[in-house]
């Protein structure tokens, strides 16, 4: 793995660095986060996207913040912090599950007792923990993908939907990890890589990393696919997710769900990759999944990303009526029923099986 080149989270110095993936694949840029309002800037007008490396700026956010005070911030101060963050982006579990682990650190007995430096330096090594927790993880799931497919080289053809890659983790990926992986057993790949629309994650930002491994790829529309599992050998779709139900019901990127329909009609096995941190037991299926809603503007009108200010980092160009009203729901649930197992990092489950699996 180019580490350098694809690792999009460096905590250096007190230093919150991210790579701009609004930027990709026009320029590389890094984003320096200051504090708490930066990180969640940069989550929610997704300079950092993808739900570990959410989950990872999120911590460092509020490492971040702590290092502000040159006073102890009361107990209720310290969870404002978290729930401003929290409220970022919804539908990725990491993020609170991330938090929920730090917060368990410091009860409000505990909280009260600690001085600032043992809280700034513990908040600290919880983030660092998480951040190579992450890659370890990512590395673990990728070695079991790897054993759903031959055992000797062989040709693959796979599709993928949205960036599950090093620039949405701490690093390697979760199911372009897979690929990944695969590529280095020696098989001989080609990847088919959904557009995604509308924010074109991986139009923008996978066929941008498949092409720096030197992994064969197409960059495809996402009304594609079906022509293509008729018309080709599939060997597997394998994506990301953002949270997983109790019942297996996921949600990822808008578009999987048809894609998994799809899938399943064509006998194609639909996998998704995901490490424990994205599996949510505290709800019994996907209709209790909140699902973001973003801007019209990334419906209605071309090179939509803005800066700080709110200006267009690139010339803006309307692809509608102007005052059209648009959806656009950020993720969709995928039943149970379409997916054929979960990759993981403690192995491979099925979707029906993931409660016990997790014990």
């Amino acid at each position: 793995m180019k580490k350098d080149l694809l690792r999009p989270i460096f905590w250096e110095n007190d230093s919150l660095k991210l790579l701009d993936q609004r930027q990709i694949p026009g320029k590389k840029e890094w984003y320096v986060a200051k504090n708490s309002k930066d990180a969640i800037f940069a989550i929610r007008e997704m300079v950092v996207r993808g739900a570990p490396a959410i989950a990872i700026t999120g911590l460092f956010g509020a490492v971040l913040e702590l290092k502000n005070f040159s006073l102890k911030p009361d107990y209720q101060t310290f969870q404002n912090i978290l729930s401003q963050i929290l409220e970022s982006r919804p539908t990725a579990v990491n993020l609170r599950r991330a938090f929920e682990e730090l917060s368990s650190l410091f009860p409000k007995e505990t909280f009260e007792k600690i001085s600032l430096s043992e809280l700034q330096q513990k908040s600290e090594e919880f983030a660092i923990q998480v951040f190579d927790e992450d890659i370890r993880n990512n590395l673990a799931l990728a070695k079991n993908g790897v054993s759903l497919f031959p055992s000797s080289p062989s040709k693959l053809n796979i599709i993928t939907h949205c960036n599950t890659g090093a620039l949405a983790t701490a690093g390697h990926g979760t199911a372009l990890g897979v690929i990944r992986s695969l590529k280095e057993f020696g098989h001989d790949l080609t990847v088919f890589a959904d557009e995604t629309r509308p924010y074109l994650q991986g139009a923008r930002l996978t066929a941008w990393e498949l092409m720096e491994e030197g992994i064969e790829n197409y960059l495809i529309t996402d009304s594609m696919a079906g022509w293509l599992m008729s018309s080709r050998k599939i060997d597997a779709v394998i994506v990301g997710v953002d949270r997983v139900a109790a019942n297996g019901d996921s949600a990822n990127k808008i578009g999987t769900y048809p894609l998994a329909v799809l899938a399943k009609h064509h006998g194609v096995p639909f996998y998704i990759a995901a490490t424990e941190k994205s599996f949510d037991f505290k709800i019994a299926d996907g209709s209790q999944i909140p699902i973001e809603m973003r801007t019209q503007d990334e419906v209605t009108r071309l090179n939509f990303l803005k800066n700080e200010k709110g200006e267009p980092i690139l010339p803006e160009g309307v692809i509608a009526p102007v005052g059209v009203k648009a959806l656009n729901p950020s993720f969709d649930v995928t039943p149970a029923s379409l997916i054929k197992a979960f990759i993981t990092e403690k192995g491979i489950v099925l979707p029906d099986k993931i409660k016990d699996f997790f014990g």
